[in-house]
């Protein structure tokens, strides 16, 4: 996949620019925009707003263009980004494996058809329950977070079992769009650093335990990472620990892991990791270390979530309102933070577009929000639309397949948005909308 890195000073987008839309979505008359065949505004008058839309072709093709790019490693579909049956269907069929992140998105997938041997179970605070869930399921590796899980996980195991495990390692390297989903530095919550030693304490523990079979480093640097030079400095630190621990144990690890956090662009002109690049650079690194080591080359791991499914999302909001003060236009939607924290946790800025009808008005600038009791639910801050827009209108946000509902609260009791799937010009129902009857069920407080 080649992707086209615009200058910072580049020229704004125009605004009929569907670059970070699903590549199906195509103008329509009236105004009117519909991915995969299908109109957007007929999937709103029929299934309501907010809804998510996502594109099943879209997700398939990242699939299988990531294992075209890395045709001798193991992909694994971050869960984390979006999950539910039918993408897990989709990740199967396309030959990806699954990691998650607790019992629930394990059992999900497993009841769903899916071969417990290609998921990865990690986290850093793993509960009884997602370990117990993991052996009992069979899982192919379980990624040590911490030193205390050594133990915990070999009393669960037992005298006479084994389990396959990672260890995740914190490699000392900052990369990411915010300091909040930076998990590749020192003295953060994630992994065990090389800087202190854990790290090389830990693994002397895992090969201590007859139950685990340790097959090697796991390194996850962030996410939204547009750049390649971090992930090849970190190939570089885990191909020197896997040469340590031959020097010190005499133990060759087979494989390593270097997770996911490859960044998309959520606007226009923004940049996004080159996956081509990626794959050619990182494989010609490990190549280039493990040969300066004399080691053999690990079997590698990648781990996208984000890059196969968000371009492939859009979310459908109705307008509510439109409140002109003497500073800014506001205009509410029927959703927000509940069903996109994204924007309020680090910023994350989108590119909304009016659809379903045509308007001559020239753009404005307004700040698009939500419509629960906080200052800072705000969608889309400071962009441009038509100086007429109205209550009643329906926008359409692209990229927002990942992070969004997997993300979504009660907040309000509003009900969490459905998801309907596009393709073939069909739409079908993947997830219905929450319903207070959902609630009502839960609270069995009377």
């Amino acid at each position: 996949m080649t992707t086209l890195h615009l200058p910072p000073d580049a020229a704004p987008a125009a605004p009929d620019d569907l670059s970070v839309w699903p590549a199906s979505a195509a103008r329509a008359s009236g105004g009117g925009l519909s991915v995969a065949g299908v109109a957007l505004t007929e999937i709103a008058e029929r299934f309501g707003t907010p809804a998510y839309v996502l594109d099943e072709r879209e997700i398939r093709e990242r699939c299988r263009r990531y294992r075209r790019a890395f045709p001798d490693a193991d992909v694994l579909y971050a869960a984390k980004a979006f999950l539910c049956r039918a993408v897990v269907r989709w990740i199967d069929e396309e030959g990806l494996g699954l990691d998650v992140c607790s019992a629930g998105e394990l059992e999900l997938a497993v009841t769903a058809g899916f071969p417990p041997e290609r998921i990865t179970l990690h986290g850093n605070a793993k509960s009884p329950h997602d370990l117990d869930a993991a052996l009992r399921l069979g899982v192919g590796r379980v990624v040590i977070d911490s030193a205390s899980e050594i133990a915990r996980l070999a009393a669960a195991i037992g005298p006479r079992g084994t389990q396959r495990v990672m260890v995740r390692i914190t490699p000392g390297i900052a990369a990411g769009a915010h300091e909040k989903i930076r998990t590749g530095t020192d003295d953060q919550k994630f992994g065990l650093s090389l800087t202190d030693g854990s790290a090389q304490h830990a693994i002397a523990r895992i090969l201590a335990q007859p139950q685990l079979e340790l097959t090697g480093p796991h390194c996850h640097l962030g996410s939204q990472i547009t750049s390649v030079k971090p992930y090849l400095a970190a190939v570089r630190r885990m191909v020197g620990l896997i040469a340590r621990v031959r020097d010190t144990h005499g133990v060759v690890l087979p494989e390593l892991d270097m997770g996911g956090g490859h960044g998309v662009a959520y606007r226009p002109g923004e940049a996004a990791l080159d996956l081509g690049a990626l794959a050619d650079r990182m494989r010609t690194e490990l190549a280039g270390s493990c040969a300066a080591a004399r080691l053999p080359v690990p079997r590698l791991t990648v781990e996208p979530g984000r890059a196969v499914v968000g371009p492939a999302g859009v979310a459908l909001y109705r307008v509510l309102a439109v409140k002109r003060t003497d500073e800014r236009v506001f205009v509410a939607v029927d959703g927000g933070m509940s069903d996109n924290p994204r924007p309020a946790l680090y910023g994350v800025r989108y590119a909304p577009r009016l659809i379903g009808r045509r308007s001559s008005a020239p753009p404005g600038r307004v700040t698009v929000v939500g419509r629960h009791c906080e200052a800072g639910d705000v969608l889309a801050a400071d962009v441009d639309l038509p100086a007429d827009v109205r209550a009643g209108d329906l926008l359409g946000v692209p990229v927002a397949g990942a992070y969004h509902l997997s993300m979504a609260s009660g907040y309000n009791l509003v009900g969490r948005p459905p998801v309907v799937a596009v393709a073939d010009a069909h739409a079908r129902l993947l997830v219905r909308r929450e319903s207070l009857d959902d609630v009502r069920a839960r609270d069995v407080g009377l």
